[in-house]
């Protein structure tokens, strides 16, 4: 039996809007900045990668990977950004 790469598994699973949205706010929970970046950077790779990203959105490449690393600290106009090319947004839900 051939065993499935887990990244590879993820990012397949990632490209379905309501499995990515699903992820981040999943992680969301975690209330951990770092967690949260590393999670929308699968979404991003899942759908075509900071390449792609760069071209849709008013940030460099280099920016983008710097947003988008564990020390990343986007603003939410910047995340609302990401967030809308990806497909998805941010919502507030009773706790």
């Amino acid at each position: 039996m051939k065993l499935l790469d887990y990244r590879e598994d993820l990012l397949k699973r990632l490209r379905d809007p309501r499995f990515a949205a699903a992820y981040l706010n999943e992680v969301l929970v975690m209330n951990d900045r770092k967690t949260l970046l590393i999670a929308l950077k699968d979404v991003v790779d899942a759908r075509g990668g900071i390449g792609e990203l760069a071209a849709k959105v008013p940030l460099q490449r280099q920016s983008l990977y710097k947003v988008l690393s564990a020390k990343g600290n986007p603003t939410l106009e910047t995340l609302g950004g990401i967030l809308q090319h990806l497909g998805l947004r941010l919502s507030v839900a009773p706790a």
